[in-house]
């Protein structure tokens, strides 16, 4: 009773395995898609909050654990959702795309001295 066969073991093996690889997807991804979908507390004039349902009486630490942005309104703390910044958007992809061209500008003079050796 204290040894399984062979079999049973790596069945519970494989099960165990699809979800540690979805976790370790998430956790490449996240930063991924947050580096594109930058996100900010800064609110303009025009945009409304739209609380963020996270609980009821939660402190500035537990609102940012939360993804969320803390708001003082009167006397009580309100969680909000974050604010899509563009303006942040624009800036990384700038950077990424004159990146880009700097080392494609490169890769001709590196392949050439490498040739040359």
């Amino acid at each position: 009773s204290g040894f399984a066969p062979p079999t049973q073991h790596v069945l519970e093996n494989s099960e165990v395995a699809p979800s540690k690889l979805n976790m370790k997807l998430k956790d490449v991804y996240e930063p991924l898609l947050s580096f594109f979908r930058p996100m900010t507390c800064r609110r303009k004039d025009e945009q409304t909050l739209i609380p963020c349902h996270v609980g009821e009486g939660l402190n500035t630490t537990e609102c940012l654990k939360n993804k969320c942005c803390p708001s003082k309104t009167g006397h009580e703390l309100k969680c909000y959702m974050p604010f899509k910044d563009n303006m942040q958007l624009t800036f990384r992809l700038l950077v990424l795309v004159a990146g880009g061209f700097l080392i494609l500008g490169c890769l001709p003079f590196c392949c050439c001295a490498c040739l040359q050796r």
